[in-house]
């Protein structure tokens, strides 16, 4: 049983790092569809996509950081996703734009970061 809640674990942080990844891509590809041909800004920006994607954020993250940080005793992994995660919620509040790009890939880059070393630190 417990080798198998590992695994669901490794495999929670690795959609993490997937997710990160995705949502960078989307941050940027949103603001060139929008910005340069000015295509897809309700659906690309839409405010409901950006809520959902930090929710899940949160909700990966505390379950994988915060059971990695049990098992292996090491608070980095779940400090890091922390702040990657408070930096996603601010840019979920300042509104469409440059600023919220880069304060969204900054999020994702350490929620990516954190799940990262989490895995290692497991193994």
């Amino acid at each position: 049983m417990r080798k198998t809640l590992l695994s669901i674990r490794d495999r929670l942080d690795g959609i993490g790092v997937l997710l990160s990844g995705a949502c960078a891509v989307h941050c940027v590809a949103g603001l060139l569809l929008v910005s340069v041909l000015g295509l897809g800004g309700e659906a690309l920006l839409s405010p409901a996509i950006h809520r959902f994607g930090l929710a899940l954020a949160v909700v990966i993250g505390a379950v994988t950081l915060g059971l990695g940080a049990l098992r292996h005793g090491q608070r980095g992994p779940l400090l890091l996703g922390s702040a990657g995660i408070a930096l996603m919620a601010t840019a979920v509040g300042v509104g469409h734009g440059t600023a919220e790009a880069v304060l969204t890939i900054a999020g994702v880059a350490l929620v990516a970061t954190a799940h990262i070393r989490n895995l290692r630190a497991a193994s």
